[in-house]
């Protein structure tokens, strides 16, 4: 139909789910941030401009997680139906900590009651927060694998996830996205909430650069493998090269108080993380720590070659409107955040 290959099919198929993961986590990174960054409002006025800052851009942002666990159904069941077994109880919480952080934006102006609003307030915190957590975890089990028997079943335990290297990944993407929001709520805030954003971007960008400077030492400790492929991949150390320059451009953009510029090397610093993870665990989709040899991988997972081609063709058409659409929505809503009567 398409006339490439079933390999090459493949690989095709591995870089647009990078590319959704990307796009996901540049999106709805900076909206969970500002969950985490809620807390900080000091008063009613406040807090609903952290909420309207992000009210009409949230939802769209999580279409690019659900096109990439459908598309990973796809393209890899296998490896869906594994990861879906072993992280069940994580993903059921995940689901948990989206639909909560949804519904208290939904809830929380519906009454002025100061208890009703600061339970909901509460929620939005720890739903964003918890959802960031969990994703970073779910990255650093996938760094180091996860205990699989012949059948690609998880032999392990909940428990069994909550290593220190995951959960190390997970604080340090509990900074990132920190960060990613609190530069986010800097473009749509002004007066003196505008002006205490400012220092909390400094503060949010020195825990991030903390933490990933340590999760970067331990990553090259501990896990070798991490950076085998850039051994043979040389054009990979561009995007090594580009994470740093993007990192140290933040602090620049932010003195020279440009936080667009700031806002888009953060974006940036995300993509070329998921780009570095891909290139990390590739051609491997799922590392059986158990039996390295017995991994679930791009090639040996993949649906037939008719299902790959009909999805590309269906992505191809598909991903031109969603783009379409989440630039007009963002051009919508582009400016300082205003409270309205149909506010939050």
């Amino acid at each position: 139909m398409t006339g490439l290959e079933h390999e090459t099919l493949c690989l095709i198929w591995f870089l647009l789910l990078g590319v959704l993961l990307a796009g996901y986590a540049m999106l709805d990174g900076f909206d969970l941030g500002v969950g985490m960054l809620h807390p900080i409002a000091r008063d009613d006025h406040e807090r609903r401009i952290f909420m309207n800052s992000i009210g009409p851009l949230w939802d769209g942002n999580e279409v690019w997680l659900v096109t990439f666990g459908g598309a990973m159904f796809a393209a890899f069941p296998n490896v869906y139906a594994s990861v879906f077994s072993a992280f069940y109880i994580p993903f059921m919480l995940l689901l948990f900590a989206l639909i909560l952080r949804a519904v208290s934006m939904e809830f929380r102006s519906k009454r002025p009651g100061r208890l009703w609003r600061r339970s909901w307030d509460t929620a939005f915190f720890l739903g964003s927060s918890l959802a960031a957590l969990l994703f970073g975890v779910a990255v650093g089990n996938a760094m180091i694998g996860i205990p699989l028997d012949p059948a690609h079943n998880y032999t392990g335990n909940v428990i069994d996830m909550l290593t220190p290297y995951p959960l190390l990944v997970g604080l340090m993407t509990l900074s990132l996205f920190a960060m990613h929001g609190s530069i986010f709520l800097y473009l749509k805030t002004d007066g003196q909430l505008h002006a205490r954003m400012h220092k909390w971007m400094w503060g949010t960008f020195f825990v991030f650069l903390l933490m990933y400077a340590l999760t970067t030492v331990v990553t090259l400790l501990t896990l070798p493998n991490a950076t085998a492929n850039l051994r043979d991949l040389w054009w990979g150390w561009i995007i090594v090269i580009l994470n740093v320059l993007a990192i140290a451009n933040i602090p620049r953009a932010i003195h020279l108080k440009r936080p667009f510029y700031a806002f888009v090397s953060s974006c940036c610093t995300i993509a070329a993380f998921v780009f570095l993870f891909g290139v990390a665990i590739f051609p491997n989709l799922l590392v059986n720590a158990a039996d390295a040899s017995n991994s679930l991988t791009i090639y040996n997972d993949a649906s037939s070659l008719k299902t790959l081609e009909i999805m590309l063709i269906i992505a191809l058409l598909g991903m031109p409107c969603v783009l379409a659409y989440t630039t007009a929505i963002y051009w919508v809503f582009r400016g300082k955040t205003q409270l309205g009567e149909h506010s939050y």
